[in-house]
């Protein structure tokens, strides 16, 4: 049935419309010829705002997914006492042969203490059951003595390349983390799809319609192919409720090669799930203090963080990726890791040229003058976390230096200089809120009011919505029929109950979803 929306404020991403008609999920017209249409069915949106749905271009659904049906320690982490007790509340749901494990801590957000949790703290909750407690980042995790038995870790354990361990307490940084987890029970592809679904119905929730998501790393022991199954499965009986462009997650050569191989390359696929492109994992977090720097901390000169690969590594995977027409999208948080990260891509592009890649830095935080300069000239994809100012407002200044911090984040200089910048949540590590992180990219302030952090970066109204929407469509090669109202585009809308080209700024995180729509279809109203 054709059904022609009407009354309505319709921000198309080439201007404004006030109808639009939809057609066996396709947008067929909007405007005047959509008011003309006498044979659709009309429905009134009583002067709401719609836009196409939000395209979330960097998050992780199986982890967000899982981080759902886990201790959600985001919700109690005001102090150490608290998530500490929460979390012994929480273990008595836990099922026999279940490990205790939950995500969210930030021990900067700790009122009681200045310090992350310690394994003893987490033996008073368990000595028998081993307890996993993520950072919010998921770069570092504190566990008890039970899981570090279990993984076989003392303190004479070497911590791999790419990882640290600080066994008295427990404390577990980035590749180091693969030890633990290897040991913990792995879910059926059942579980599998209700961690998938509860993640949909979640991102459904915040009007997101589209996800490029990295999937493959959370459990290192499910092959590629278990996961491509299970979202494969979940399209067949009609349960998927978000689009995912698959960023494929890949530590090993051997294993891509074989992935590879088997047929998987970027644009392999269909609307609903398509592979994307190789994702790698740089470096740590600048919370975590493990993202790599080129100088030591500027609160903590002990330490400049790590990369996760060598720059052999990083040549190795990247030119074998460019070689097979796939696109590159690396995790780079801190500067010296994305110099590795630039090299690397240059390397690729030199010995195969290509002249459409969009390889892409993911994140793209902490950057010098030199570097913003070096992705213009490269021609880099931007996978920008505005919602990351929340927090990071708070500590970029005190973690960097304020010479680094003010070259940094400069997500608008490398916009206005022709690099297409998308936005995200990077899910579970934030809540994968669009509205919050379009506010947060035209304030440039936290929620709290703190910042403005480097004003003059501050996206328009247009530039954010565009960055959740039409720019994410262009990550992922998909600008000819996803991001736009506009015939022939997929009919994927979100409607609001505010128009955030008119409301306060600093209240567009508190704009209501109205609903949300895939190919036409509701797959979301409030209430």
């Amino acid at each position: 049935m054709r059904k022609t929306y009407y009354n309505a404020k319709v921000y198309t991403g080439e201007g404004f419309t006030d109808a639009f008609t939809v057609e066996n999920g396709i947008f067929t017209a909007t405007g005047e010829e959509a008011r003309k249409d006498e044979g659709s069915e009309k429905i009134d949106l009583n002067g709401k705002f719609v836009c196409a749905g939000f395209n979330d271009s960097h998050m992780h659904i199986l982890n967000f997914g899982q981080s759902l049906l886990m201790a959600k320690l985001n919700e109690h982490t005001s102090s150490l006492k608290e998530m500490l007790q929460y979390v012994k509340e929480f273990s008595k749901t836990v099922k026999e042969g279940q490990w205790i494990t939950g995500r969210g801590w930030n021990q900067d957000y700790f009122t009681d203490v200045s310090r992350m949790p310690h394994k003893n703290e987490l033996d008073e909750i368990s000595k028998d059951v081993p307890v996993v407690l993520t950072r919010a980042c998921g770069h570092c995790c504190v566990v008890n003595s039970k899981a570090l038995e279990v993984a076989n870790i003392d303190e004479n354990t070497i911590p791999p390349i790419g990882g640290a361990i600080d066994f008295e307490n427990g404390l577990l940084y980035d590749n180091a983390i693969d030890i633990v987890e290897r040991c913990a029970p792995l879910p059926d592809k059942d579980r599998l799809k209700d961690m998938m679904l509860a993640s949909a119905k979640t991102l459904n929730s915040f009007g997101i319609t589209s996800s490029q998501s990295d999937d493959y790393f959370v459990f290192r022991q499910i092959p590629f192919e278990v996961i491509n199954e299970a979202y494969a499965e979940l399209i067949e009986e009609g349960k998927l409720t978000v689009r995912v462009y698959e960023q494929s997650n890949f530590n090993d050569i051997n294993e891509f090669r074989r992935f590879v191989e088997a047929g998987n390359v970027t644009g392999t696929g269909n609307d609903m799930f398509k592979i994307g492109p190789l994702k790698m994992l740089g470096d740590g977090s600048l919370g975590g203090r493990t993202a790599h720097l080129t100088k030591p901390y500027h609160d903590d000169p002990s330490t400049s963080g790590f990369s996760l690969f060598t720059d052999e590594q990083f040549n190795e995977m990247i030119s074998y990726a460019n070689r097979n027409k796939m696109q590159v999208a690396v995790h780079a948080i801190g500067d010296a890791c994305l110099d590795k990260v630039l090299n690397a891509i240059e390397n690729a592009l030199n010995e195969f040229p290509r002249e459409d890649h969009r390889h892409g830095i993911v994140h793209c935080q902490i950057s010098r003058k030199d570097q913003l300069e070096r992705m213009i000239r490269l021609h880099n994809q931007i996978y920008a976390q505005s919602v990351f100012l929340d927090y990071d407002n708070h500590i970029v200044e005190e973690r960097v230096g304020k010479e680094l911090a003010s070259t940094s984040y400069n997500w608008k200089t490398l916009m206005d200089n022709g690099l297409n910048v998308s936005n995200g949540s990077d899910a579970p590590v934030e809540i994968p809120d669009a509205l919050k992180g379009i506010e947060c990219s035209i304030t440039r302030t936290s929620i709290d009011g703190t910042g403005p952090y480097l004003p003059e970066q501050a996206f328009s109204v247009k530039e954010a919505l565009d960055s959740f929407t039409i720019n994410s469509a262009k990550a992922s090669f998909e600008e000819d029929h996803k991001g736009l109202i506009k015939k022939g585009y997929l009919a994927d809308f979100v409607v609001l109950d505010e128009d955030p080209f008119t409301i306060d700024p600093k209240q567009i995180h508190n704009i209501q979803i109205d609903s949300t729509y895939l190919g036409g279809n509701c797959v979301y109203r409030k209430g």
